[in-house]
């Protein structure tokens, strides 16, 4: 495995940082100098991030516990902090990794700056933050049917994370839903919370629902023997409103709870919508977080470049990346 790499995208505004599996599109918005100040904050931080994580790995696939773990890392530690309140069903700190990162690199870009807006996109898991009077418009997956696929976040709104989970996704689900999309204090509790709700999306022994373990897929999985979605075929309007009802109810409680702002579930084309989702029908020519899609095809474009000890390598034509 490679070190860390860092990137401007083709457009020039767009850092992509990788590491392994740990993937982010980051954009920050403001005076030309705190950007680059903020961008160079980011791919410092970046550098060990997954060093760290790799070293609690263990403990992190351990199944959570009402009460909290100590844990050596900030990042591990924020992962502790989401999936604790959750412990009452099975989760481990892995189910907020995501979140947990883009956390952890949204905080190192804001240290000492002055921006009006920014994002960190891990792979949809998103970290937000807007100054006083700024918002942002994001994409919600799995929409369709006349469900608006954009909803705009402002600052007034206790919202600074997005995460969606999914048997679809790049992630195992115990459940069925297509996409699970949660808004969120922070990206860490969206993510926990996301993976909460999709697992509960579920028709339990359904035949048209084909599982394996999780351990054939994935040998170092942290759900080992449990069952995980692979495939699912047709189901009745009935059995959709089940499924979907099921998750619903375990998004409310969640947001009762104050763990979670909103959620929006999706299964074969509906959908069920917990708590406030305002301006669903934004406009979407406001800047927007990329959708996977996009982000794909952005990936694909990139410079290439990558970090060593003494720096950043790699050059855009319009642009030099940040140094650390």
């Amino acid at each position: 495995m490679t070190g860390p790499q860092a990137n401007w995208l083709e457009d020039g505004r767009r850092l992509h940082l990788n590491h392994g599996p740990i993937d982010l599109i980051i954009e920050a918005f403001g005076d030309g100098a705190e950007t680059h100040a903020a961008y160079a904050q980011a791919v410092k931080r970046f550098q060990t991030v997954l060093t760290e994580l790799v070293q609690e790995l263990p403990e992190l696939r351990r199944p959570a516990a009402l009460r909290r773990r100590s844990s050596a890392g900030p990042t591990a530690r924020r992962m502790e902090c989401a999936v604790s309140p959750l412990a009452a069903n099975f989760i481990t700190p892995m189910a907020a990794v995501a979140g947990s990162v883009a956390d952890e690199i949204m905080d190192a870009m804001l240290a000492g700056r002055t921006l009006e807006k920014a994002y960190v996109n891990n792979g949809g898991d998103s970290a937000l933050y807007l100054a006083d009077g700024r918002e942002m418009t994001i994409a919600i997956a799995g929409t369709g049917h006349g469900f608006a696929d954009r909803v705009t976040i402002r600052a007034e709104a206790p919202v600074r994370g997005v995460a969606t989970s999914g048997w679809r996704g790049r992630s195992h689900s115990l459940g069925i839903a297509d996409a699970v999309t949660v808004l969120a204090k922070d990206a860490a509790a969206a993510d926990a919370a996301a993976t909460i709700i999709a697992n509960a999306v579920g028709l339990p022994g359904h035949p048209a629902v084909e599982r394996a373990p999780a351990s054939i897929l994935s040998p170092d999985s942290d759900l080992g023997e449990r069952l995980v979605t692979v495939g699912v075929g047709a189901l009745s309007e009935a059995e959709v409103a089940t499924a979907l009802d099921a998750g619903l109810a375990v998004a409310e409680d969640c947001r009762k709870r104050g763990l979670i702002h909103a959620a929006a579930l999706f299964l074969a084309g509906e959908s069920r919508v917990c708590g406030a989702l305002a301006d669903l029908n934004s406009d979407p020519r406001r800047s927007a977080l990329p959708s996977s899609k996009e982000r794909g095809a952005a990936r694909n474009e990139a410079v290439k470049g990558f970090i060593t000890r003494s720096g950043v390598n790699g050059r855009h034509p319009e642009r030099t990346l940040p140094s650390h």
